[in-house]
């Protein structure tokens, strides 16, 4: 399995809050998004975090993970006007259940009774665009049919400019389906992905009852630090850790055979890496690390 997904490393996510729904929005709105999210590492769950900040919490549930409601999605979902649901992609390049996340226990089984036609979704995900560029957040373009096949109305559709990827299975025709992320490469522009993201899907009418949605708000993505790159793939240099923290934490190395790069992800989520060559070729940290993937 080649495996693929955004560094926890919460120090990435800089940003400044901003609540951009006001006590007297909601009052007009009288509605509530929920916010629901897959994640393996716990990058995933902060960005749910910072998208329902930004929402604010007189409109925006707390990020709920889809593990904990295995068994009662229907009675969740039916809680709230709309959705905003997000996933990171490790199952890189495959078919179907590419989040590796409780998603995939779900999407072609319990999800496949709800009956939610016409409920506004708008999708979000998170992936590496250097290292798996040719199948960047794969995963959020599942997500987005599973909804999208079910009848919902999908919002929040995003300009693929200013992302490193060659290619992604989450574009709809000339645009991301929904918000992406990537925290691996490009975590400085997040805060401001997020925030023109959760504008724009206000003024596509997320929060309108059923009456005309607002008009559009086209999503400017930010331009891009620029970065000197030589090689086609970048290497993320390896974050400082002395002998004693490796021996505590331990980091897990997936390999990309097809980029001959090894991605290291501590074992606690906190900090994570990328070598080249396989993960054999890094001896220190392969004393410590619990699972290789071919």
């Amino acid at each position: 399995t080649i495996l693929a997904a955004a560094t926890n490393d919460a120090a990435a996510f800089a940003f400044v809050p901003s609540r951009v729904v006001s006590n007297k929005d909601t009052a007009l709105y009288g509605t509530k998004v929920g916010i629901f999210f897959g994640t393996s590492t716990g990058s995933t769950q902060e960005a749910a975090d910072l998208i329902a900040e930004e929402f604010g919490d007189d409109v925006a549930s707390s990020p709920i993970e889809i593990d904990e409601i295995q068994g009662s999605v229907a009675a969740e979902f039916s809680k709230y006007d709309a959705l905003v649901v997000g996933t990171p992609t490790w199952n890189t390049g495959a078919d179907v259940e590419r989040s590796g996340t409780g998603w995939d226990e779900i999407y072609y089984g319990e999800m496949a009774d709800l009956n939610i036609a016409g409920k506004k979704v708008a999708v979000f995900g998170l992936g590496d665009s250097v290292s798996y560029s040719e199948n960047y957040a794969d995963a959020s373009g599942e997500l987005y049919d599973v909804f999208e096949s079910l009848g919902c109305s999908m919002l929040g559709a995003t300009s693929t400019d200013g992302y490193l990827h060659e290619a992604s299975k989450a574009i709809r025709g000339d645009k991301f389906c929904g918000l992406l992320l990537d925290e691996v490469n490009q975590e400085e522009l997040t805060g401001e992905r997020v925030k023109n993201w959760v504008a724009a899907l206000i003024g596509e009418g997320l929060l309108s009852g059923a009456g005309t949605a607002a008009p559009a708000v086209s999503v400017q993505s930010p331009a891009p630090v620029p970065q000197n790159i030589e090689t086609e793939v970048s290497v993320v240099e390896p974050v400082a850790v002395t002998q004693a923290e490796e021996q505590e934490e331990g980091f897990l190395g997936h390999y990309n055979s097809l980029t001959d790069k090894t991605w290291w992800v501590g074992n606690n989520g906190r900090s994570s890496f990328v070598t080249n060559g396989p993960p054999e070729m890094h001896s220190t940290l392969t004393k410590t690390n619990t699972r290789i993937s071919p």
